[in-house]
C-alpha cells in the first residue's frame, strides 16, 4: 500500500510516517500544508497515485479547514484514491460532506473520518488504513454517537432496530462477518439486514456504493427531528 500523508505538526507526521512503514507499507510523501499535498497529487500522474491519503483537517496556509478543502480536491481529482481524515473535532459534518462529495465517473476509493486519539490504537489505526485502500468507510464511533445523539431523521426511522444496529457497525468500518461476530449472528443474516437497509432507504446498485451512501444517510442523523415515540 502506498500512502501519502498530510500533517502540519512535525512529531504526528514522523509517527505516522514510522507507523505505516513499520506495518510494512510505504510513504510516497510527507507534507506539512495543503497546498504541498495538491502539489505532490498533481506531480504523482496518473499511474503513481496513492492507495490513501491520510490528512489532517486543520494546516497551512489558512491553518482553517484547508486540509479538509484539499481532501475534497484530491476525492474530486481522483475518486479512486481512498482518504482518510484525521481530526482533534468531532465533526460529524465534516464526515457527512466528505462522504458526500462526488467522485465522478471512476469508482470511488474508500474514505474515512478519525479523531486523533485513534491513531494512538495502532490496530485499529491501521484496520481502517487498510480498510480504506480497499475502498471501505470507516467514521471513528464518536463521531457517529455524536450524530445519533442529535436525533434521527426520518429515512432511519424505517429501519428496525437490529437494523440500526448494523448500520452504526457499517458507519465504524466493521466487515460483514465483524458485524456477524459482534451480534452472535450469521453472515448470512448480516447480508439480509444489510440488504433490507438499502431497500429501506431506497438505495439501489445503480446508485454506486450503497455502502456509502446508506452511512452517509446514518451521518446526516445530525438534524432537529426527533423520532415519534
Amino acid at each position: 500500500m502506498q500512502v501519502v500523508i498530510a500533517e502540519d505538526a512535525a512529531l504526528m507526521r514522523e509517527g505516522l510516517t514510522a507507523l505505516v512503514e513499520r506495518f510494512g507499507h510505504r510513504v510516497t510523501a510527507a507534507v506539512g500544508d495543503a497546498d504541498e499535498l495538491l502539489q505532490v497529487m498533481v506531480g504523482a500522474g496518473p499511474g503513481n497515485l496513492p492507495d490513501v491519503v491520510v490528512t489532517d483537517v486543520r494546516m497551512p496556509p489558512g491553518d482553517a479547514d484547508d486540509g479538509f478543502r484539499a481532501a475534497l480536491t484530491v476525492r474530486a481529482r481522483h475518486p479512486q484514491v481512498g482518504i482518510l481524515v484525521l481530526s482533534q473535532y468531532l465533526g460529524h459534518a465534516y464526515a457527512a460532506r466528505l462522504l458526500a462529495a462526488p467522485t465522478g465517473s471512476e469508482p470511488p476509493g474508500g474514505v474515512g473520518y478519525l479523531l486523533k486519539d485513534r491513531v494512538s490504537r495502532v490496530t485499529d489505526f491501521m484496520h481502517a488504513l487498510e480498510l480504506i485502500a480497499g475502498g471501505g468507510v470507516v467514521i471513528d464511533p464518536k463521531v457517529v454517537q455524536r450524530s445519533m445523539a442529535a436525533g434521527r431523521p426520518h429515512a432511519i426511522d424505517v429501519l428496525s432496530e437490529r437494523e440500526r444496529e448494523v448500520l452504526r457497525r457499517m458507519a465504524t468500518g466493521d466487515t460483514n462477518h465483524q458485524i456477524a461476530t459482534a451480534l452472535h449472528v450469521t453472515q448470512g443474516a448480516v447480508v439480509k439486514h444489510v440488504g433490507n437497509i438499502f431497500t429501506k432507504l431506497g438505495l439501489q446498485p445503480q446508485d454506486g456504493n450503497r455502502r456509502v451512501l446508506a452511512v452517509l444517510t446514518y451521518l446526516q442523523a445530525g438534524r432537529s427531528y426527533t423520532p415519534p415515540s
